[in-house]
């Protein structure tokens, strides 16, 4: 098996990661000042409407903490217990990010509209022209909050949102409070216009299942990641085709990939190479054909070929070849240098 890292450590973005750790930050300074307001105007207007967006806040706020976290452990180097990375510190506490808006926001959400419906009696709404006040000013809030990650996303090539989950997790989470601001908003209006509780214990159970869906969508997200999603199939074929495309390669008998962070992957091919190759020639062949594939995407800083087949019939005799897994390798084929490119 021959292998190579480009340099890079997997997972350290180094710049890249500022403009995301300032886009979690602005949601977490807005996501604190908004949990504070709603839970005091809901606590004076005992509105369990504004009360479930208090705690879709504090979710929010926590889940914020959980991606400064993602950010700063994803960026260590290689060591000895982890030799690709830390890169997919990402992908586990997006995960824990989900489970905080499920626990602490959906599950919340949905008590208070239980609580809501269950009492089944008018209740007075005099103090909801303040709470309706805080809600607005809680929509402007979370929709600049908004604004400044939809930036971002469109200042990444390639659709970063698809591929960094801290920055897909504050889209995530910006978007349902916006939606859940307005779900909050309609139910205390209906309220205060027909006197009947159950418009606001409705939207608490919107609210609730609406956290749910993204907290499930961001959880399926995450854990495809932590065991090991492989790469977008157009990229993969664009391998393949570059792979079959080099004339000292006979055939693919396999090619796995895995993303090892938001901007590492690995890429494994098992090859045959056309037969008469000198055996000093291999090591050549197999680094050019590494360098060809981190040159198509650089993402792949792991890259790996299992030569299966790689030298004339007499070669194998007298050259010190070895078997692995199986098949022949010439003895030159260890581990190269790390490919370095500009």
């Amino acid at each position: 098996m021959s292998g190579n890292s480009n340099g890079k450590a997997p997972g350290r973005t180094g710049g890249k990661d500022s403009g995301t750790r300032l886009t979690v930050l602005v949601a977490l300074g807005a996501n604190l000042l908004i949990a504070v307001a709603k839970a005091v105007g809901g606590v004076v207007a005992g509105s369990p409407a504004l009360l479930s967006e208090a705690a879709h806040s504090v979710a929010d706020s926590v889940n914020e903490v959980f991606l400064l976290a993602a950010l700063r452990r994803s960026r260590r180097p290689p060591d000895r217990h982890h030799p690709f990375g830390y890169g997919k510190e990402r992908f586990f506490w997006s995960l824990l990010a989900a489970v905080g808006i499920f626990v602490m926001g959906g599950c919340f959400s949905v008590f208070q509209g239980i609580e809501a419906l269950r009492s089944g009696a008018d209740e007075s709404h005099s103090g909801y022209i303040a709470g309706l006040a805080v809600l607005a000013v809680a929509l402007l809030a979370e929709s600049a909050s908004l604004l400044r990650a939809l930036h971002q996303v469109r200042g990444q090539p390639g659709g970063g949102i698809g591929r960094d989950p801290a920055l897909r997790t504050v889209v995530a989470e910006d978007g349902t409070a916006v939606l859940g601001v307005t779900l909050a908003m309609a139910g205390m209006a209906l309220h205060m216009t027909t006197g009947q509780v159950v418009w606001e214990g409705s939207a608490s159970l919107a609210i609730g299942a609406l956290l749910g869906y993204v907290a499930y969508r961001l959880g399926k997200d995450a854990r495809d990641q932590l065991i090991g999603e492989a790469v977008d199939p157009e990229m993969r074929d664009r391998i393949r085709a570059l792979l079959d495309a080099q004339p000292e390669i006979d055939s693919v008998e396999a090619l796995l990939t895995m993303r090892l962070g938001t901007d590492s992957a690995l890429v494994a091919a098992r090859i045959d190479l056309a037969p008469g190759l000198e055996s000093e020639r291999v090591e050549l062949v197999c680094e050019r054909i590494k360098e060809s594939v981190a040159n198509l995407w650089p993402d792949a800083d792991q890259v790996f070929l299992d030569v299966t087949d790689a030298a004339t019939a007499d070669a194998r005799g007298s050259r010190g070849w070895k078997t692995m897994n199986g098949s022949p390798l010439p003895a030159i084929a260890r581990p190269l240098s790390g490919i370095r490119r500009a």
